[in-house]
């Protein structure tokens, strides 16, 4: 078992799978809500979509590597000169007692989302949003914007090693990424990570469809 990230599922599922669309809609019905509620416009899943290549070679991780991602994220803000090292084998990241004091800020849309279920749509807003206790039918109960996780993405590059050009991921390194994690060594966690969210979101925001954690 493990966490599937995926972009253009609507389209896919409308497809292949109706019911697994109904299902998603529903999801996408509750997102809405809190869009209205904080005065956002709605996000209107495209139905169709030209074929989306990611360079990402994965569209799944362990649920743990996300954590690892995260805790570098959360050095990187409190130390901006801060690099990533591994963590030793048996750690688990989400110890680490920075990455709890950022994430208790509740600011960021890559530590403030559900590592196994939920969405971040192509809307720009500045705030993570949460579900109230009640609200049982967001997916994974806290909703992200594409546009925040890529900053946060881009601003946790450097840290791991990762060159960037104005923000932009080059098609040459996107391939050395992707070659960095076939022998598992490093911080090939983090890096397969970063790859496949910053992948997810720059084809989020291009396609104008949503992030789909599930």
């Amino acid at each position: 078992m493990g966490l599937s990230i995926g972009v253009g599922m609507l389209a896919d599922l409308l497809a292949n799978d109706p019911e697994g669309a109904e299902w998603l809609n529903e999801g996408f019905a509750a997102a809405n809500r809190k869009l209205a509620e904080a005065g956002l416009p709605p996000h209107v899943e495209p139905r169709e979509l030209p074929p989306i290549e990611s360079r990402a070679q994965l569209d799944g991780l362990p649920y743990s590597f996300i954590h690892h991602l995260r805790r570098a994220y959360a050095h990187r803000v409190r130390s901006p000169g801060w690099m990533a090292a591994p963590l030793p084998e048996g750690t688990d990241p989400t110890e680490d007692a920075t990455l709890e004091d950022v994430a208790s800020g509740f600011d960021s849309h890559l530590l403030c989302h559900s590592d196994a279920e939920g969405f971040y749509l192509p809307v720009d807003f500045e705030e993570v949003l949460f579900a109230e206790e009640d609200e049982t039918d967001l997916p994974g109960g806290m909703l992200g914007s594409s546009y925040r996780l890529l900053e946060e993405l881009v601003l946790v590059a450097p840290a791991l090693g990762i060159a960037l050009s104005n923000g932009q991921l080059s098609d040459a390194e996107a391939a050395r990424l992707g070659a960095s994690g076939e022998d598992e060594e490093g911080l090939y966690r983090e890096i397969e990570s970063w790859l496949l969210l910053y992948e997810s979101a720059r084809l989020s925001i291009a396609h104008k469809t949503a992030i789909v954690f599930c």
